[in-house]
């Protein structure tokens, strides 16, 4: 259950080209929905903030626990999926779709950099 389209990265993020403008469409992976169980709580960005590349873009809260999700490329939030706030669960049940999590236009020269493709991805997640 790993798309190959999508980029990943070691903390188990995936990365993808938005489908208009510049931005990246992010959210977390399904071998991370998986780990941290029934998600009942997101924090999400707010639009317009500025992230950086590895820091913190929010919270998933989960029955099990609280984990950080990290922003895969430093930029301006553009968008973010308010459908998760009614419906945290969407990220257990649409990781790939309907769970994504924020939309990231770029700072120049700032493009998602060490990313996984779906290959790398499956062996780092067979080695953990």
């Amino acid at each position: 259950m790993i798309p190959e389209h999508l980029s990943y990265t070691t903390e188990h993020e995936w990365v993808v080209r938005a489908s208009t403008g510049a931005a990246y469409r992010v959210g977390v992976t399904h071998f991370a929905q998986q780990a941290l169980g029934d998600v009942v709580f997101v924090q999400l960005p707010d639009v317009g903030a500025a992230v950086t590349t590895g820091e913190p873009l929010g919270e998933v809260e989960s029955t099990k626990s609280v984990s950080e999700v990290y922003s895969p490329l430093s930029g301006v939030v553009t968008a973010v999926n308010n459908a998760l706030i009614e419906s945290p669960e969407l990220v257990n049940s649409d990781p790939y779709g309907g769970g994504w999590l924020a939309e990231i236009e770029p700072a120049e020269g700032a493009l998602p950099d060490g990313l996984l493709d779906a290959a790398g991805y499956r062996e780092l997640i067979q080695r953990t």
